[in-house]
């Protein structure tokens, strides 16, 4: 399935809090618009999630190439799609149900 980006935008667009998958926390989504995810944590740092990355990421995970265990996805996310924000990708793509809902780590197999 597909990032369909129309949900993404009907459910974050004008922000949004993702619980983190482990800690209890959340990631604040301040909104959402045709080519990004905007994130922020207080004011300490904000960043901008590209839609193609997500995309990408997503397509990815559904050809398998990509892991849908979020602690090995984020690994992979920086190796196959791109160094951006990896872990809050990993929470959002959880939220939107593309991740596991595991909260722990699995190791890899050689």
């Amino acid at each position: 399935m597909p990032l369909n980006w129309k949900n993404v935008v009907e459910k974050y667009g004008e922000g949004f809090e993702v619980p983190t998958i482990r800690g209890g926390k959340t990631v604040s989504i301040t909104h959402v618009d045709n080519d990004a995810i905007h994130i922020k944590k207080g004011t300490i740092w904000k960043a901008t999630l590209q839609r193609a990355n997500l995309e990408k990421g997503v397509e990815l995970i559904e050809t398998g190439v990509i892991s849908r265990d979020p602690g090995l996805f984020v690994e992979d996310y920086m190796i196959y799609v791109a160094h951006e924000r990896a872990s809050s990708v990993a929470h959002i793509l959880r939220d939107l149900g593309f991740l596991d809902k595991t909260e722990t780590f699995s190791i890899r197999g050689c």
